[in-house]
């Protein structure tokens, strides 16, 4: 009974099984609308002649029978016997010179999308060449040695799977049995030859012959290989007939084309074929004509000459740069500006960082290195001094503390300097703090950057081989790494504005709010300075407030009074930034205020020095003893920011202005001053 039940399904398989074996086409020529799918070049002339390419160059046409056929067993998947014949002839554009032949194929789909002409005969192209997924068996006769699939000759019969490295090859030739020699063939010489290609199931073997037209069918393979047809082909295939021409061209025709699948093809009536095209000689030209083509590849050629010409003088000056003899001691610490240029995207605007007081930064990943960088780009005109500076940078590129922005080296251009510094992942600090689109920062995090910024100012002071003052410490100069260290930049940078100028004049470089007042003075940088400037930052961070706000009411004390103010009614904590809520440690929010002010002092000599700040921040000192009325009184005693609110009333008129380079003249000659933007 079980037997009966399943008799059924054995029986619809065996009838599958011959419907997919009957399988079989005859093409005497094609006319009257041959039932192919054409594609490319190919086209069937009114003669009847399937043309798959014409004389033009880098093209393909293929040919496929349009219905499906499967080549695998469907009862056990062994692979089914098949044999087409064809006849075919390509007449070349020159003599003895034609690309680059004809191919039979299996192949998955009725389209070969991407396949390239040329050595690609229109099966493959240059990223999907030698791999399985191709699922292509092809059958090429191949008029052009490509070196780089290791082709015999540029005469050959091939045995293909997915790649055009043929699994053997052989020169065209065929055996004449009347004669009983071994006669070679020119696939190339414009006569019409047949093809035969048979496929042994059983033995999983593929045979081709080659012979001339009317000659009869080998009766010994010019080229065999062993191809399992199960473990390449698909369950539906198309059988196809490809051609391509390169860079030398020539006509692909096919005559007449059957196919058999489990079966012999079958034959061919040769009486019925079309007949070739007359063949003209291409080659003849007139004289007129081939003076008139010279002279036109000569424009042509002096145009592009031109063009190349052109083309290199801009780019060398797009990326000229300038050298010194004395800037061959500092080459290590040079960068080329094309690296820059390439590692920036052409300094485009998506990769702009920001916009300073000392120029554009952009970011940028090293083409060869991948590491990425933040290149700043700063004007000066001015070459008087930039050799000291030059100095003073590659010095400072020695400056190694884990709270200082590496600088890594520069590039000058007429009227450039390009600074290259490691790229900080999480940005300025200001932004963290300020920009109220992020997530307000955490007090133990702006603690945490607040004790590495004084880290790094101390290192500046006192722990390299010499002095350096920063000059212009605030939380917009202070980037945070990918572990929220605070790491201070453009350390040294403000000494730019030193070099090339009037011995006579003093510049200050830094930004309101953070200038210490003996600076209107004295117009000298001192550690001092640096002081003052790290305690308005103290209460930056502490607070939430820019020490001067342009923008806030007439009556709004400023930062310094605020803290003083709270202080004095001992309620200092109150003056904390409000977006910290609860989440905070008084005793630390206390001791970074009161320090702050304490640095703020407008008596230098009162300040600490930074050895001292960082023994009140790691608790290893207490802060000296002293009271927000004592504080007030000594700022009421000095007079030290008289000629200094002189100095800010005098840029009264630039309520954006927050970052400022003048000179110690400025009361008597404002034109000396310079006002730079801070964003």
């Amino acid at each position: 009974m079980a037997l009966l039940s399943r008799l059924p399904l054995l029986v619809l398989l065996v009838e599958l099984a011959a419907a997919s074996s009957d399988v079989g086409f005859v093409f005497d020529g094609f006319t009257g609308g041959a039932n192919l799918s054409l594609n490319g070049y190919a086209e069937v002339t009114s003669d009847g002649l399937l043309k798959l390419t014409n004389f033009t160059s880098e093209v393909t046409g293929h040919a496929f029978y349009p219905s499906p056929i499967n080549f695998k067993n469907v009862t056990d998947g062994r692979p089914i016997s098949f044999s087409t014949t064809f006849v075919f002839a390509i007449v070349p554009a020159y003599p003895n010179m034609s690309g680059h032949g004809i191919a039979f194929a299996l192949a998955p789909n009725k389209e070969l999308p991407g396949s390239m002409p040329s050595q690609y005969l229109g099966l493959f192209n240059i990223s999907d060449h030698g791999q399985a997924s191709n699922h292509v068996v092809a059958v090429e006769l191949d008029t052009v040695k490509s070196v780089d699939f290791d082709d015999i000759n540029a005469n050959h019969v091939g045995i293909d799977v997915n790649s055009l490295k043929s699994l053997n090859a052989s020169p065209v030739a065929y055996f004449d049995s009347r004669e009983g020699v071994l006669k070679s063939l020119q696939l190339i010489s414009g006569e019409p030859m047949q093809v035969w290609v048979d496929y042994h199931g059983g033995e999983m073997k593929l045979d081709v012959m080659v012979a001339p037209l009317n000659e009869p069918k080998p009766a010994v393979p010019l080229v065999s290989s062993t191809v399992n047809l199960s473990s390449i082909v698909l369950d539906e295939m198309y059988v196809v007939i490809s051609a391509a021409t390169g860079a030398a061209t020539g006509c692909h025709y096919i005559l007449g084309w059957s196919f058999g699948l489990n079966r012999d093809a079958p034959p061919l009536d040769l009486s019925k074929l079309p007949k070739l095209p007359r063949q003209g000689s291409p080659t003849k030209r007139s004289t007129e004509v081939l003076a008139i083509e010279l002279t036109l590849a000569a424009i042509i050629l002096l145009l592009i000459s031109t063009a190349a010409v052109a083309y290199i003088i801009r780019r060398r000056k797009k990326f000229a740069e300038m050298h010194e003899d004395w800037e061959l001691e500092y080459g290590p610490h040079r960068f080329s500006y094309k690296d820059l240029y390439r590692a920036t995207k052409g300094f485009h605007e998506q990769n702009l960082l920001g916009v300073g007081g000392f120029g554009r930064v952009y970011k940028g990943v090293l083409p060869t290195s991948k590491i990425e960088i933040a290149v700043k780009k700063i004007s000066h005109d001015s070459k008087q001094g930039m050799r000291e500076f030059i100095s003073e940078i590659v010095s400072m590129g020695r400056l190694r503390h884990r709270n200082l922005v590496q600088l890594l080296g520069y590039c000058r251009r007429q009227g450039e300097l390009l600074l290259v510094y490691d790229y900080m992942t999480n940005g300025s600090l200001d932004r963290h703090i300020f920009d109220l689109k992020r997530p307000p920062l955490s007090w133990s995090w702006r603690f945490h950057a607040i004790k590495g910024v004084a880290a790094g100012l101390l290192y500046l002071h006192d722990g390299w081989e010499k002095m350096v003052i920063h000059r212009d410490i605030k939380a917009s100069n202070v980037l945070m790494d990918t572990e929220f260290n605070g790491r201070l930049g453009d350390f040294g940078l403000a000494r730019l504005y030193d070099h090339g100028t009037n011995p006579q004049t003093t510049r200050i470089v830094g930004t309101l709010g953070y200038l210490a007042p003996e600076l209107s003075m004295t117009g000298k940088a001192t550690t001092q300075t640096d002081v003052y400037a790290f305690g308005a930052f103290l209460l930056e961070v502490a607070c939430g407030r820019r020490p001067m706000d342009a923008h806030a009411p007439a009556d709004t004390p400023n930062l310094v009074d605020y803290v003083l103010e709270c202080w004095k009614i001992d309620a200092i904590t109150e003056a904390r930034d409000p977006n910290l809520g609860d989440d905070y440690s008084a005793k630390e929010v206390e001791l970074v205020l009161k320090l702050g002010l304490l640095c703020s002092h407008p008596d230098p000599m009162a300040r600490p020095s930074m050895k001292q700040v960082m023994q009140f921040l790691e608790g290893d000192a207490p802060l000296p003893m002293t009271t927000a009325g004592s504080l007030i009184s000594s700022v009421a005693k000095q007079r030290y920011d008289r000629t200094f609110d002189d100095f800010l009333m005098s840029y009264s008129s630039f309520s954006d202005a927050s970052h400022v380079t003048h000179s110690a003249t400025l009361l008597s000659t404002a034109a000396e001053s310079a006002m730079q933007l801070d964003v």
